[in-house]
Order: structure tokens, then sequence, then C-alpha cells
């Protein structure tokens, strides 16, 4: 499992490390019965506190994405149901929402958030980091 974190994003780590968990999930990189790394392995790779990667984990199993087995470590729960796609479209669009607020008081147009986004879809599926902007 690959996660990768921005640690200036604004967004707290815990809920980078949820939302990466999330999307691993509705790609398919995750199916149900993997298991995730150890929370110290995974606050080693990412250099964070094991609390956050922690804090994460506790959040996935109350959504019930995840279950954890004591001494035996934390997987996807098999019964992984997908919400409803209506479901699933009001939170993405809450998303896009709050995403196009912030990058309009940066002063960012839709054309770069796209840039970006295609960017972040690239690197999280570990492709190529092809038409990457720095600015």
């Amino acid at each position: 499992m690959r996660v990768h974190i921005a640690p200036n994003s604004g967004v707290p780590i815990y809920l980078q490390i949820i939302n990466q968990v999330k999307y691993l999930v509705a790609s398919g990189r995750l199916t149900p019965g993997d298991e995730l790394p150890p929370i110290r392995t995974l606050a080693e790779q990412l250099l964070v506190n094991p609390n956050t990667v922690a804090r994460a984990y506790r959040e996935l199993e109350t959504a019930g994405i995840v279950t954890s087995r004591v001494g035996a470590g934390t997987y996807l729960t098999d019964q992984v149901s997908p919400l409803a796609r209506r479901e699933r479209l009001r939170i993405l669009t809450e998303d896009v929402d709050a995403l196009l607020a912030q990058a309009s008081q940066l002063g960012f147009e839709v054309e770069e958030i796209v840039t970006v986004l295609r960017r972040r879809d690239a690197e999280m599926r570990g492709g190529t980091k092809e038409g990457k902007q720095h600015g």
C-alpha cells in the first residue's frame, strides 16, 4: 500500500491517510481482506507520529472500512459495502466545493486544479509524473 502525504497541504495528516485508503479501496487497489501496514511501519514510512496513523486506523474502523485483530493487524473488512452512487456523488461534490473555494482564494484557475488532480492521481496510482508543473 503506497500512501503519499503532503505535510503542508492544510489537510490533517490522519485525514490524508483516511482519504487515500478510501481511494485505494474505491480504485480496487485494496480489496476486502487485505492487510494494512502495521501502525509503526506506516508511521516510519511517512515520517509521522504513530499516533497519527493510529487515529486514521481508528476512524477507518469506526467507519466500518477496516477491522483490527489484536496482535494480528488491521484488515479491510469483508463487508466493505460501496455507498449508493447518489451518496458518493454528494460526498464528492462537498469535497469539490471545498477545493474550488480554497483554490479560488489562492488564485488558481480550474485548468490548474485539473492539472494538479491528474498529477496526484498518477502519483497515487504509482504512475508517471508527466505534466508535472512547479509553481
